[in-house]
């Protein structure tokens, strides 16, 4: 029987340290911790993969919450019946739940079928307040530089690009984003009569 560790962090902005630091705290070796640095949304992460092919009967498998084994239902589910069927617990820390026993695997997918769908009310509540802003008049996307003005009228005036750079401050790649941009307007413009 071997003690495995899973962490997984949704972004690079995340650090694993919190989670390695309290699987070593319950037994976990170091060198038996698999990480990723992913979306739960999905079982395709490396590190996932390489803790299901090390895995073995009469293992078991630690992770610190169920939310950082998974959040799809569908996947959650095949992982821990596949590894319940090879004979391969997964224990929770936060809560204690563990799939050992009959009883165990039940429980943990009523939980990650109740964590799927708050994860898809918290995308329906972020969707509607994105389109109540859309209709408030919210402009998404990137501002644009408080020169922008000065560089267009250097521009169509025919400055160069280092004067135009050197008098706003604006980046090479905003000079030329702004050149594209009145090709394309003048080539849009409806044509005077």
């Amino acid at each position: 029987m071997a003690l495995l560790g899973y962490a997984r962090v949704s972004t690079s902005h995340q650090k694993l340290t919190h989670q390695i630091s309290e699987l070593k705290n319950t037994g976990v070796r170091e060198d038996r911790i698999f990480t990723d640095m992913m979306t739960g949304a999905t079982d395709e992460r490396e590190g996932l993969q390489r803790l299901l092919a090390r895995a073995e009967k009469d293992d078991v498998i630690l992770c610190t919450k169920m939310d950082r084994l998974g959040r799809n239902t569908a996947d959650m589910i095949r992982v821990v019946d596949g590894c319940y069927k090879k004979g391969i617990a997964i224990r929770f820390l936060e809560n204690g739940l563990s799939t050992e026993g009959t009883m165990g695997k039940m429980v943990i997918q009523i939980l990650a079928a109740v964590a799927e769908a708050e994860r898809e009310r918290i995308l329906e509540r972020t969707n509607d307040g994105r389109i109540a802003a859309l209709a408030a008049g919210v402009k998404f996307g990137r501002k644009n530089h408080p020169r922008t003005p000065v560089a267009l009228t250097l521009i169509l005036q025919g400055e160069a690009l280092s004067r135009v750079t050197e008098k706003t401050g604006i980046s090479r790649a905003t000079y030329f984003r702004l050149k594209r941009k009145i090709k394309n307007d003048a080539k849009n413009a409806p044509l005077s009569q």
